[in-house]
């Protein structure tokens, strides 16, 4: 039953691991070079992530500049970033590429808040799915002979516990999103 337990936890990490990664694009009116992160650029016939082609800095609050190690790969960074739709219009100098992040309004930021809550959502919802399974797993077990009932109930209770504090990790990174949001 213990392999239940880990292989439950290993997942519901995962979740977070992917809820992190989900947040870390979403801009919050600062530079963040995580934004790009999606970024993908076609590099001689081939995608290139961004952050393979590029040193990326935050140089000012509110600027990110890009600095391919080819030169000859500016216009196809531009259009990458054009094509990633990140809200943000690129200006290429011929030597590096600013974007230039503007104030964000209120409206913007409530947007993103309720962005922030859908994402929270989906994966308490990935997280309850993973306890299902478990509790599958554990039934099973009882099913086969392996375990009593007893035991069957403390998995059960287990599961739920550890369910309870995944769900409350999903809960702590969306208040921690919205208030970095909703900071001016």
């Amino acid at each position: 039953m213990d392999t239940v337990f880990e292989n439950t936890k290993q997942r519901m990490e995962k979740c977070l691991d992917s809820l992190e990664r989900d947040y870390d694009t979403i801009r919050a009116g600062r530079a963040n070079p995580n934004i790009l992160n999606n970024v993908v650029v076609e590099y001689y016939g081939t995608p290139t992530p961004l952050n393979q082609m590029a040193a990326v800095s935050a140089p000012e609050p509110r600027l990110l500049v890009i600095q391919p190690w080819d030169a000859g790969t500016l216009k196809d960074i531009e259009k990458a970033i054009n094509i990633a739709e990140i809200g943000i219009n690129p200006q290429n100098d011929g030597k590096v590429i600013r974007l230039s992040f503007p104030q964000m309004t209120e409206e913007d930021r409530k947007r993103l808040v309720k962005d922030v809550s859908k994402r929270a959502e989906e994966a308490k919802v990935a997280v309850r799915n993973i306890r299902r399974d478990s509790m599958d797993d554990i039934k099973k077990l009882k099913k086969n002979n392996e375990i009593t009932e007893d035991e069957q109930k403390d998995g059960e209770k287990k599961l739920q516990d550890i369910t309870d504090k995944y769900i409350k990790n999903v809960d702590d990174m969306a208040k921690k999103k919205e208030d970095e949001i909703l900071s001016i």
